[in-house]
């Protein structure tokens, strides 16, 4: 049977379906949905690249800022926590530099938490050392270190609401087709909103990702101490809710090529939202874990010395002008592109505060994001 007749007959049997639960079915039913399929989700062959496909730089100045991080702890044993580690590539390049730090290494745990089977056997066939992997955080013990996502977030499920005379939360009914109505929202994602200080026009459509509140609660419940790097595209409250994003941010992603409706190749395409890091920050700050800073993408590469790598892999590689050419446009896309959509989100638990090389190129004060 296909998802998509899946979903309808829980439709028909149960009444519409928030959109919360369409996009968790359509994303995470056990070996239909998309990211528990077997289809190549990354890369040429799949729907979207991630900065860790483009080049291993981008490993490699994460592994700085993690080396950083380990010396702020004092040199004392580290655990790097990952989760949703899509093909393993970004772990594999952050052991492969951190191999170079002695000390560090022999001390070191790398957790990944993969709930996809399809996705742990990829990640298998290429780390062999210092890795394990979890279903849940809360099965790793004794978390010093850091904990790390990349574009993870983007893809909870999200409820989907629209101002009319109040808060109107969208679901999920079938007539001949997949049709959407309108039901008044339930008082948490008035409450979150309110919150965050948030008032939407008439006809606004946003999204409220409550799971990345649960997130980062559970996060910041199995963190004894260390540091949070969220890497995502998303915005602040202030942007995020500008009257430019009045019909939300949620985007699919079928072979490389992007459209606005989730009810077409269900199981087979990525849906996406932009993440508010204004509520991660703030609910973060509510479970104990503080803001350092946030940045592009592009500033925290460059803070940490992308330039100087590449001028060094250029000269390395002065004999392969092929090669040297293609690390040049790939990071053309790491630095430009996706180097100015994505966001770096920096927070602490139980460490004095430290200068971070990542956030030094930063201009947003901490007070935007609460």
């Amino acid at each position: 049977m296909l998802l998509s007749e899946i979903i309808i007959e829980r439709i028909k049997k149960e009444g519409p379906l928030s959109f919360r639960d369409f996009m968790e079915m359509a994303l995470y039913y056990p070996e239909l949905g998309y990211y528990n399929s077997s289809q190549n989700k990354i890369g040429a062959y799949g729907d979207f690249y991630t900065s860790a496909n483009l080049t291993a730089a981008f490993g490699v100045m994460i592994g700085r800022q993690i080396e950083e991080m380990w010396q702020n702890l004092e040199k004392k044993p580290f655990k790097i926590v990952e989760y949703g580690a899509g093909t393993g590539l970004l772990c594999h390049d952050i052991l492969d530099y951190l191999k170079n730090n002695n000390s560090l290494y022999e001390n070191l745990t790398y957790c990944i938490i993969e709930k996809s089977a399809s996705m742990r056997e990829i990640q298998k066939k290429h780390l062999h050392e210092k890795v394990s992997w979890y279903n849940s955080i809360q099965d790793i013990p004794e978390i010093n270190g850091c904990v790390l996502s990349n574009e993870l977030i983007d893809n909870f499920s999200v409820h989907q609401v629209i101002m009319k005379e109040r808060l109107n939360e969208v679901f999920v009914d079938y007539k001949e087709d997949f049709i959407e109505i309108l039901k008044p929202a339930k008082k948490e994602l008035t409450d979150y909103l309110t919150v965050l200080n948030v008032q939407l026009t008439e006809g606004f459509r946003t999204e409220i990702n409550l799971e990345a509140l649960s997130w980062i609660k559970e996060v910041s419940q199995s963190l004894q101490k260390g540091y949070v790097i969220t890497i995502d595209y998303g915005s602040l409250s202030s942007e995020l809710y500008n009257s430019r994003r009045s019909c939300g941010t949620l985007l699919c992603y079928y072979k490389h090529h992007k459209n606005d409706n989730p009810y077409q190749f269900i199981g087979q395409q990525d849906i996406t939202t932009h993440i508010n890091f204004s509520a991660i920050s703030h609910w973060g700050s509510q479970f104990g874990i503080e803001c350092c800073g946030i940045v592009d993408q592009a500033s925290f590469l460059l803070g940490l010395g992308i330039k100087e790598y590449q001028d060094t892999t250029f000269k390395n590689n002065q004999g392969n002008l092929q090669m040297a050419l293609q690390e040049s446009i790939l990071n053309y896309r790491l630095l430009v592109d996706m180097g100015m959509k994505f966001k770096v989100l920096i927070q602490q638990k139980n460490v004095p505060e430290y200068p971070l090389s990542g956030l030094k190129l930063s201009n947003s004060s901490k007070s935007l994001l609460n």
